[in-house]
């Protein structure tokens, strides 16, 4: 496969960007989160599997960071591309695209929703999957943040938290700053200089469609979203990762854990949201044993 950036031009006519890194015959999509993030938290991953051979190939989805951005203004760019049908086959792809096949999917939150998505519509091409920080449905993600704002927060706060959201004064500063201490202890609690920019990467309106204004409101697109009655029929190896301090429930991950038939759960200590780069050293070991073990034909649930 091609190393090094690569710009697909997708059958719709627009662009993505892709970057391919790593030698050996262990081959690894990954999807970022968001929606509307970018593929940042994967750079450095071919550096930490390298010595298991492993090819990693990752990419900002179309209205993303260096990918073609449509104009959401416009309605029928809504209609056709933000959607969950639209992402799921724009990784199909991008497999066919970048020539993948019998290959690694891993996808973080959002991503995490894509990966379980494409495993269930095209599992003939995957040898294993990787869900990092996401639920199998909404509804418990969202009972947990509320729980998590419950515990962090004073009535008063909470009151107040609740009177911005109801009047869609999500800007305002005092909201901002209890928003920013929850994503201090659950989202990115190592606060990386590596990927703090100058400019904002989020792409806005794909997030707020989708998600809301934060991660701490669920208002957009995903609401609803649930496969609680169709994971079972996910059949490949499938590793689950969470952080310890996290804004998805483990209880969802340990149900989903025994409810895919072949899965196994994995905790990260100290990691929230982004526990990739919160605790680099345990994440990656436990994604490096479930690759070896896949590929050795030794994993077991």
């Amino acid at each position: 496969m091609k190393q090094g950036t690569t710009i697909l031009t997708l059958d719709n006519g627009y662009h993505l960007w892709t970057h391919t890194e790593g030698k050996g015959n262990i081959q690894l999509l990954c999807l970022h989160g968001g929606p509307g993030g970018n593929h940042e938290y994967y750079e450095n991953f071919a550096e930490k599997l390298a010595d298991l051979g492993v090819q990693v190939s990752m990419y900002d989805q179309l209205g993303s960071w260096y990918s073609d951005q449509p104009d959401f203004t416009k309605q029928e760019n809504i209609d056709k591309f933000l959607n969950m049908d639209y992402f799921i086959d724009e990784v199909e792809e991008v497999r066919q695209k970048l020539g993948l096949d019998n290959f690694y999917l891993i996808g973080q939150s959002w991503g995490g929703i894509l990966t379980q998505e494409y495993a269930l519509k095209y599992p003939e091409h995957l040898k294993g999957i990787i869900i990092s920080s996401m639920t199998d449905n909404i509804d418990e993600y969202v009972e947990n943040i509320n729980a998590i704002r419950e515990k962090e927060f004073s009535d008063d706060e909470l009151e107040f938290m609740k009177k911005c959201e109801a009047e869609n004064d999500y800007a305002n500063t005092c909201y901002q700053k209890l928003i920013d201490a929850l994503n201090r202890g659950y989202v990115d609690r190592k606060q990386p200089p590596a990927i703090s920019h100058l400019t904002d990467t989020m792409a806005t309106p794909v997030y707020n469609y989708f998600q809301g204004d934060n991660e701490f409101v669920v208002t957009g697109k995903m609401k609803g979203w649930d496969r609680r009655q169709d994971i079972h029929k996910i059949n490949v190896p499938t590793l689950i990762t969470y952080g310890e301090h996290e804004t998805m429930p483990l209880a969802t991950a340990k149900r989903m854990a025994s409810v895919i038939p072949h899965a196994r759960l994995e905790t990260t200590p100290n990691g929230g949201h982004h526990h990739m780069i919160d605790n680099a050293p345990v994440y990656f070991a436990h994604l490096k044993k479930f690759l070896q073990d896949v590929e050795n034909n030794t994993f077991s649930e």
